[in-house]
């Protein structure tokens, strides 16, 4: 099995940007503790703060993996492209938030990609990646 974790904007400062929300390890660190938890499974990693070179991501993926954890980060509530790469594809994706986005500002609390997404996970902390795995191996 082969999964393919796509990070948008800005969460390549896990870590360092509002611990109090995201936490205090880089996403390395997580990823390191996934592959240790699943070792069954091929992880690839990527991540962008462009949202084109997410869309190429997303479409160089699709045919060759079994799925597609993807935390758009801000994107999430902007990209009508990103929706399009996700249809375009017929790898389901789960789209995932490390916080709880309904329990934040107003503006995040709509998702633009939800709709072509096999499912929604928000709110776990870094464990929404576990879950998005977990759901992805009972597809």
């Amino acid at each position: 099995m082969k999964i393919q974790i796509i990070n948008g904007p800005n969460l390549n400062l896990l870590g360092k940007r509002e611990p109090d929300v995201y936490g205090s390890l880089p996403f390395e660190s997580h990823l390191e503790n996934l592959k240790n938890k699943y070792p069954y499974i091929i992880f690839d990693y990527y991540q962008s703060n462009i949202e084109g070179e997410i869309i190429n991501k997303i479409h160089e993926a699709g045919p060759s993996c079994n799925g597609i954890i993807l935390n758009a980060g801000g994107y999430t509530h902007t990209s009508i492209a990103i929706y399009d790469a996700i249809k375009a594809i017929n790898t389901p994706v789960i789209e995932v938030h490390i916080s709880n986005v309904y329990a934040r500002e107003a503006f995040r609390h709509q998702s633009l990609i939800a709709n072509a997404c096999k499912g929604v996970i928000s709110g776990f902390g870094i464990e929404s990646y576990r879950l998005a795995i977990e759901a992805i191996m009972g597809m």
